[in-house]
């Protein structure tokens, strides 16, 4: 396949070029390689497709900022931050309302698709649980706000079935033929049929309670099963449960963005826990047994003589489980020595009498950091 070139080449224009710009440099363009103007020229329609594909990003902000700083990735549908190609360019469907918003026509085949079915709009909830919920799951009722079928029509949006009539403008196709004059001399186009928006049908007597729109906003309650071991951020996918789908397409779907309340004690990394043990120097230099809360429950920890700060202990499966698996993380302890503040004269007095007692070998780190200084300036 051929590498696609640069937009701003395509149009004439450089980066810097206002917006007006790029409008002025895509008519231009557009005019000269219109397949009207050039009938039965492959080579033409290809470059008035460029051209379309081009001004449909570049006269878009955002788009045009995606482009500046991915360039094509950005739009990639093969894996490009776009995801879906270009706005959906199909033929000349794609870019028919950007020709028609500026000639005052079409190529749009965008009223052919409106009276198809229409899958319904996806809806996203952020729900909060706890710490503990997180790690062993819980089902939660959630509140959704959305649009569903009238139950007073089962969607049609008529009064009666016998209210809804094929489009006679359109002949139930969604489109209508214009034949315009224009600069370029006489155009022959399709647009989105004015009588019925495109929908290809009427409807005499609309349905009172949802004004024949087929919809009505209706308020649920959903019950949510969290699964244990779910973390902060992941969103759970319910099939079905968004807003209404149109014209029997089927309903969006509902995800659950899952927010986790921070922990007291407890701060999670993956599947694994974390947590600090606070130490007097004491019962650091001495070793004492402590004892640890764990999700889990307690367990005892034997800390020996000599422990220093920063030193970690591992409780292995003390963790989170594994999500919609088997096994859980482990749970680490970090030592955190506190020492005492505003100590009283007797308490100086026996840690003067007690540091007197120290030999070098007592504080090697020191003693290594001492000699390392002497080196360094010596």
């Amino acid at each position: 396949m051929a590498e696609k070139r640069d937009y701003y080449e395509v149009l004439g224009v450089s980066k810097s070029a206002s917006a007006d710009e790029i409008k002025k440099a895509y008519r231009k363009v557009a005019k000269k390689y219109h397949p009207d103007m050039n009938p039965g020229n492959a080579e033409a329609e290809a470059k008035f497709k460029e051209a379309n594909e081009a001004y449909e990003i570049l006269s878009d902000p955002q788009k045009k900022s995606q482009y500046d700083t991915y360039g094509h990735a950005a739009f990639d549908q093969n894996g490009g931050f776009g995801g879906g190609g270009f706005g959906g360019f199909d033929g000349f469907g794609g870019f028919g309302d950007i020709f028609e918003s500026m000639f005052g026509g079409g190529f749009s085949s965008q009223g052919a698709r409106r009276n198809g079915p229409m899958k319904g709009r996806d809806l996203e909830k952020v729900v909060e649980i706890t710490f503990t919920e997180a790690a062993f799951g819980i089902d939660k009722e959630v509140t959704v706000s959305r649009h569903e079928k009238c139950s007073a029509c089962n969607g049609v949006g008529a009064k009666n079935s016998s209210d809804v009539q094929t489009c006679s403008k359109c002949n139930g196709t969604g489109q209508e033929r214009v034949v315009q004059r224009t600069v370029l001399g006489q155009f022959a186009t399709t647009r989105t049929c004015t009588a019925c928006g495109g929908r290809g049908k009427t409807i005499k007597n609309p349905c009172p309670n949802c004004s024949g729109t087929g919809m009505e906003r209706k308020t649920r309650k959903i019950t949510v099963d969290i699964p244990a071991g779910i973390d902060n951020g992941q969103r759970i996918s319910l099939r079905g449960e968004g807003e209404a789908g149109k014209n029997g397409g089927p309903n969006g779907d509902l995800y659950i963005a899952i927010s986790i309340k921070p922990h007291e004690i407890f701060e999670r990394i993956g599947n694994d826990v974390y947590i600090d043990l606070p130490l007097t120097f004491a019962e650091a230099a001495l070793g004492t047994k402590a004892i640890i809360p764990t999700i889990h429950g307690k367990v005892e920890l034997t800390i020996p003589e000599g422990t220093q700060h920063g030193d970690k202990f591992v409780i292995k499966g003390k963790g989170i489980p594994y999500l919609r698996g088997i096994g859980k993380g482990n749970q680490y302890v970090t030592v955190q020595i506190e020492v005492p503040k505003k100590l009283t004269q007797k308490q100086k007095d026996i840690l003067k009498e007690f540091k007197d007692t120290f030999e070098p070998q007592n504080h090697s780190k020191k003693n290594k950091f001492l000699n390392a200084i002497k080196d360094l300036f010596n």
